[in-house]
């Protein structure tokens, strides 16, 4: 008799579903573990070298970057552990009993399809509230070589503006409105294509009234005299307003989904490009979704006769169709970011696709 049901039993459910959670969770502790150890030994001597940091200096590096670990590595923990438990399903012959009760391949995988789904809602939600301050804190700290920063949110690192012919960077962008200011500011002034002078400063600030700004503690050196100059306060940046800083560095990896919307509309108003913010911005979505796509492509691995001997050939097929979806959804964004793609076709085409493939795959090795 065949089971017209979505879903097996509540209790087989449930079994299936506590395995999948389980291996993955292991498997994220411990990519996440052995990641974050390599990481900090290639970094620990860095940060420990800046004067007056100290273990705490490292344990609060390992907070920041933890987050990012886990938002890049838990769709393949996900793959990894739904292989782990396909494997012993196999291995135990508990696949056979399934499927001698009737319970067809898309009911054994329903389940997990399901607990996939709460996993990307919590991913997304995560990545929304504590990756995107992650990122923009690690960021701006690493390009400040590990120095102090202040601790307003909205930091932005290393950003690059060209004002007439003056080419601008900003080590470091903080603050709103009456708090708003740039750190580790270099003018590049040029004339006629020749760089004339290059001014910079601790930290600079608009000024009341806007149109220019306070450089302080400036050190102007004079190409054609070739003389520093020191200055305790300088005004400059004529015409240069915050909000073109902000958008001259647009990273849908620092900021939330709503204000990535906002940054893509300031960015149409001021005539820019904003390819690789669309192509974030879908990604935002997509990134999370594909865990749903994980026990459909682990599923090879769970079908088939474990005495024929090629339950490990199958879980290497299955692991295999993971890291291609990995290398064609970071192909494909690196595209849309160039605009090569449009930006739905960068964040979707490698989902859909791989949802084909797992799809096909399931049928023609299952159904």
């Amino acid at each position: 008799m065949i089971n017209l049901n979505l879903f097996p039993s509540r209790q087989l459910s449930t079994y299936m579903v506590r395995l999948f959670l389980t291996r993955s969770l292991a498997v994220l502790v411990a990519l996440t573990l052995i990641l974050m150890t390599l990481d900090l030994l290639g970094e620990s001597g860095k940060i420990l070298a800046v004067p007056g940091n100290g273990d705490s200096d490292l344990w609060h590096y390992v907070a920041l970057r933890i987050p990012l670990l886990i938002s890049r590595f838990l769709p393949f923990s996900v793959l990894l552990g739904t292989l782990i438990a396909f494997v012993g399903l196999n291995q135990h012959s508990e696949v056979v009993a399934m499927k001698a009760a009737g319970i067809s391949a898309h009911q054994i995988l329903a389940p997990l399809i399901l607990a996939s789904l709460g996993i990307s809602a919590a991913l997304f939600a995560f990545n929304e509230t504590v990756v995107v301050k992650s990122s923009r804190v690690v960021t701006a700290w690493t390009d400040n070589d590990y120095k102090p920063i202040p601790p307003e949110s909205g930091v932005l690192s290393n950003v690059w503006l060209l004002s007439g012919e003056d080419l601008i960077r900003a080590g470091r962008v903080s603050g709103h409105g009456p708090t708003f200011r740039v750190d580790n500011l270099t003018i590049y002034d040029r004339a006629g294509g020749e760089l004339s002078r290059v001014i910079q400063a601790d930290y600079a600030v608009p000024r009341v009234g806007g149109g220019d700004w306070s450089l302080h503690s400036a050190n102007i050196y004079d190409a054609n005299m070739n003389l520093v100059t020191k200055r305790p306060e300088i005004v400059g940046l004529p015409g240069v307003t915050p909000t073109q800083i902000t958008l001259a560095k647009v990273d849908p990896t620092q900021l939330d989904y709503w204000t990535l919307q906002q940054r893509i509309g300031e960015l149409e108003l001021a005539g820019r490009q904003t390819d690789d913010a669309r192509s974030g911005l879908a990604h935002k979505i997509a990134q999370p979704l594909s865990i749903l796509l994980m026990p459909l492509l682990a599923a090879v691995a769970a079908f088939g006769l474990a005495r024929s001997g090629q339950v490990l050939v199958r879980a290497c097929v299955g692991m295999a169709l993971g890291f291609a979806y990995f290398v064609a959804d970071n192909f494909s964004l690196a595209m849309g970011s160039n605009g090569a793609y449009p930006p739905a076709i960068a964040a979707w085409a490698p989902f859909f696709l791989f949802l084909l493939i797992g799809e096909t795959v399931l049928v023609r090795t299952e159904e």
